[in-house]
């Protein structure tokens, strides 16, 4: 009798704190339901992060003699085959094939590469809004943090899928471009977060 009363009890505090037993029914309607929001609202801002990094590498592509216009520019106009392709392109080539299982043909190079860009900056954005959406500390100030985090993932990761050289190989200025142009995502995704969150999280 005892044990029996004890377990009614332990599902009635169950039920009084939102929480139900189960792989992934750990939290109320309502926290998943912020959860979700936090997720939808940090991929938007990772995009328009990813937008403003951008925009600081077309200066400076064409500052660097480039001559494309902006929107040429930056959905890989002139992209035909996939040796013309970025690391995006690249990473998501490997993606395709090991999908597929066979090569892919060079006419899906250009629409790979701006996808795969487009999403990974909104993939670091959702959860960077899963995460800063439950917590006290200001999205904005996260964004000092997201940027550097992405900037070395990147030479974490892409060296080991052999489509970067070690981080060792590249020399001071290439790498302080590289993390300038990052830390311009992450404080932009942390800005526009911290404005969107307020209104629809």
């Amino acid at each position: 009798m005892d044990s029996v009363q004890h377990s009614r009890g332990q599902r009635r505090s169950s039920r009084g704190t939102g929480l139900h037993s189960g792989p992934g029914r750990g939290y109320s309607p309502a926290v998943r339901n912020g959860i979700a929001k936090s997720l939808l609202v940090g991929g938007i801002a990772g995009a328009l992060g990813t937008a403003t990094m951008d925009t600081l590498l077309y200066v400076r592509y064409r500052r660097g003699g480039g001559t494309q216009g902006p929107l040429e520019w930056e959905f890989s106009a002139g992209v035909d085959k996939w040796d013309d392709v970025s690391a995006p392109g690249l990473v998501g080539k490997r993606l395709l094939e090991g999908v597929l299982g066979h090569d892919v043909p060079d006419r899906w190079a250009r629409s790979t590469q701006n996808v795969v860009h487009w999403a990974t900056g909104m993939g670091w954005g959702a959860p960077f809004g899963a995460t800063v959406g439950s917590t006290k500390r200001q999205s904005w100030a996260w964004g000092l943090d997201l940027g550097p985090i992405v900037w070395l993932a990147g030479y974490v990761i892409l060296p080991a899928a052999k489509i970067y050289k070690p981080i060792w190989d590249y020399d001071a200025k290439t790498l302080a471009k590289d993390l300038s142009a990052h830390l311009v995502y992450g404080m932009t995704t942390g800005t526009v977060f911290a404005a969107l969150a307020s209104r629809f999280t």
